[in-house]
């Protein structure tokens, strides 16, 4: 009876009609998905209306010069909509473009955003006009590379997460050198709080040093939302050498979560500048002594710091490598609110060269911290790092450990035990203590450190930011006419041209848009003489040394402005470098104004190096960086380093360095004179800031071995940011004695200025 019911006819009939109606009333999920190739933003616009949920728009390989895409879709959890490159890497968004999607479960992967910037508020952005947000969507292996707003101080963000559960992961990001943050998680209106958003396994990558506030790399949240939760987690990221600003990281809202990045030869601190109850845990801080690295800095109530390891980080004040803040009583929503309950324990504090605790204490930052704890920790260092700067009893300390062999304040000393400790480098590259009894202290030895190769994307390099001076090949050139012009066209960055003996004329301007060393084979063999306004004018993308040469103005115009080494005149994008050394600087006086360098508006200096030279006989200032006087934390250098030098007849100031206004986001200026012989400097009657040097905002200036015959005096302003300020073992002879004036800070100068010798000859 089976077998016949088996193979009957009109059974084995009935059955095949019923799976075709089955078939045919299966959900679209069941469908064959399109894949849509497209070759213009015409085919792209046409394949977006046909959309459906499991489709695929691939953009052809090539480059879509201003393309602003809106991708708006609505795909489903199992079917999601993806925007993605015929071959990634190899769609290049350049010119005018950015991104907005908005729907859900979208994706979008495989694209480079180079050679241009955004026209808008974002390169990408998780929403379209202010109704339109994504929701459960994607951004996963794009890179955005140095597309930045040629305008170095109008913002814009690289990313911006609105909406609830979207994902930013595997992606490549460096070189964002205008304001504006590279990743923000915005919280404007509930649809984009308690968001949810994950962001990791991110490489990003070098970010310049931006010269004023605006350069965090992420944000989460903003003061005015950040007694909002955000719920983001940010994880397996690598952070390298991110300098823009002292925050790194600045959170502005409450319970999220940061785990497991690398912040690697970073200048600044993850910040939990506003907000509640954040998580900072298993992250990696590799400072490697590099200048203003930092660590972590606390601010608020509830926050969880746990099985952190920080090691080798110089920074100190707000961005040291571990930081308490005081906060403000009943503060202001965007100021500094007081920290409670902090709970920090098990986190490796090695090497780091500040620990500062109820720091920021003035007069209005009084509340200090309480109901707080921590314990388990290891700190190891040659001495003890920590500073207080108010009460810190409400700061608990419980079963610590350390190897300090000098007295701590009383008031740690009974919570943090010291003992002779050896430690070891494990497989992670970590140090632990080699005693395993000691196990519980510190980080935990199963700590898997993010690795830079885990994070952006295999297909797109991640190259070094920046050309070394003579890391490329030799060009030989004569004194003939047109030969040095046509060798800095010819040469590629990194090149070295190399000036034989004799007289060169130069009768153009050497456009410097590349990294070029201009090298003497015998020193001061070369001499160069030049007739127009300026002889070098650095451009975009370039960087200029100097060696062995004698720069002469003989042959320079008679007119007003005239300089050696200039800027681009109109402002610059990208930070520049200068250093000079063994050279001759001479006769720059066909004028009363003839200035040896000059920056211009909102271009600025990683450093200009000069050393071991001579100038003689100048009438204007050898280093006018003050072009910003908006007063609003910018500046157009972060090193002047002048060593072993020496200035005669200089009528202008050596240097005038300003940095105006009361933010404190940034680490520089920096002013480092030592080693050097000022003869008759800085008198001329057109010099009107009355001094050799003029220094206004710098925040850390060193002036130290050096000798000043009949010249002005040094002038320091403080102003905000605790600035440091040693003159020290200087010869005055005929020359009036340092003059320090605070701006900002109440009471007593703060400048260290000792054994100084003053003579009259």
């Amino acid at each position: 009876m089976n077998k016949s019911y088996t193979n009957s006819p009109s059974r084995h009939w009935l059955f095949k009609q019923l799976l075709v109606l089955i078939i045919l009333s299966t959900p679209s999920i069941y469908a064959q998905a399109a894949d849509r190739l497209v070759a213009t933003q015409a085919e792209y616009k046409k394949a977006l209306e046909q959309v459906k949920p499991g489709d695929k728009i691939i953009l052809k390989n090539g480059i879509w010069n201003n393309f602003e895409i809106v991708f708006v879709a609505n795909g489903t959890a199992d079917a999601p909509i993806e925007l993605t490159a015929e071959t990634k890497g190899k769609v290049i968004l350049s010119g005018q473009s950015n991104l907005q999607l908005a729907g859900e479960y979208l994706q979008v992967s495989g694209l480079v955003f180079k050679n241009g910037y955004t026209p808008t508020n974002e390169v990408i952005v998780f929403k379209k006009g202010q109704k339109q947000l994504a929701n459960h969507s994607r951004v996963t292996e794009v890179v955005i590379d140095n597309f930045s707003n040629p305008d170095r101080q109008e913002a814009d963000n690289w990313v911006g997460l609105y909406g609830q559960n979207n994902r930013l992961d595997h992606n490549h990001f460096i070189g964002k050198r205008n304001a504006g943050v590279t990743v923000a998680v915005r919280l404007e209106g509930k649809k984009s709080q308690q968001n949810h958003h994950q962001i990791d396994h991110n490489y990003f990558g070098p970010r310049p040093i931006l010269g004023s506030n605006g350069g965090e790399t992420i944000r989460i949240g903003t003061s005015k939302y950040s007694l909002t939760d955000s719920f983001t987690v940010i994880e397996n990221n690598y952070f390298d050498r991110c300098d823009g600003e002292v925050e790194i990281i600045s959170v502005k809202s409450g319970k999220n979560r940061i785990q497991n990045n690398v912040f690697y030869e970073s200048r600044g601190t993850l910040t939990l500048r506003h907000g509640n109850g954040n998580l900072i845990d298993s992250n990696v801080f590799l400072g490697n002594g590099v200048e203003h690295t930092g660590g972590i800095r606390v601010i608020n109530r509830d926050q969880t710091i746990t099985n952190n390891y920080l090691e080798g980080l110089t920074g100190s004040r707000f961005g040291s490598g571990f930081t308490i803040m005081n906060g403000v009583p009943n503060s202001a929503i965007n100021r500094y609110h007081q920290v409670v309950n902090a709970n920090i324990k098990h986190n490796s504090f090695i090497n780091l060269a500040h620990i500062e605790l109820a720091a920021g204490s003035d007069q209005e930052r009084t509340a200090v911290p309480l109901d707080s704890h921590l314990s388990q920790n290891l700190f190891i260092g040659s001495t003890p790092p920590f500073t207080l700067y108010d009460d810190v009893s409400g700061l608990s300390f419980t079963d610590n450990l350390s190897n300090f062999t000098t007295e701590l304040n009383p008031e740690l000393k009974k919570g943090i035990n010291a003992k002779h400790i050896t430690l070891t480098r494990a497989a992670n590259g970590l140090l632990y203590p080699s005693d395993v009894t000691l196990a519980k202290y510190g980080a935990n030895s199963m700590l898997s450190p993010t690795l830079k190769q885990d994070t952006g994307v295999a297909w797109y390099p991640k190259s070094e930011p920046t050309v070394a001076f003579q890391s490329g090949s030799t060009i030989n050139v004569g004194a003939t006419d047109d030969e040095l012009a046509n060798a800095v066209e010819q040469a590629k960055s990194g090149d070295t041209i190399l000036l034989s003996d004799g007289k060169y004329n130069v009768t153009h301007i050497l456009n410097i848009n590349k990294t070029l060393t201009f090298k003497a084979v015998n020193p001061h063999k070369a001499i160069i003489r030049f007739e127009r306004p300026t002889l070098f004018e650095i451009q975009n993308d370039g960087n200029l040394q100097l060696d062995g040469l004698v720069i002469n103005g003989s042959n320079s115009p008679d007119a007003a402005g005239n300089s050696v080494v200039r800027t681009r005149k109109w402002g610059m994008l990208t930070n520049y470098r200068f250093d000079m050394t063994n050279s001759i600087v001479e006769q720059l006086n066909v004028n009363q104004a003839f200035n040896f360098f000059d920056s211009g508006d909102r271009a600025f200096a990683d450093a200009i190096t000069v050393s071991h030279s001579q100038f003689r006989h100048i009438t204007g200032a050898l280093f006018p960086l003050d072009k910003e006087t908006d007063d609003i934390g910018i500046y157009n250098a972060e090193y002047l380093i002048l060593n072993h030098n020496q200035f005669i007849d200089i009528e202008g100031v050596i240097a005038t360095v300003y940095r105006g206004g009361t933010d404190e986001s940034t680490f520089g200026p920096h002013v480092s004179v030592n080693n050097n012989q000022f003869t008759r400097v800085s008198l001329g009657k057109n010099n009107l800031t009355g001094g050799v040097f003029k220094l206004h905002g710098v925040q850390v200036s060193t002036i130290e071995h050096n000798q000043f015959n009949q010249s002005a005096p040094i002038i320091v302003e403080h102003t905000v940011g605790e600035p440091q300020t040693r003159i020290a073992n200087n010869l005055l002879n005929n020359t009036a004695q340092p003059v320090v004036t605070e701006l900002v800070a109440v009471g007593k100068q703060t400048a260290i200025i000792n054994n100084n010798k003053v003579q009259s000859l």
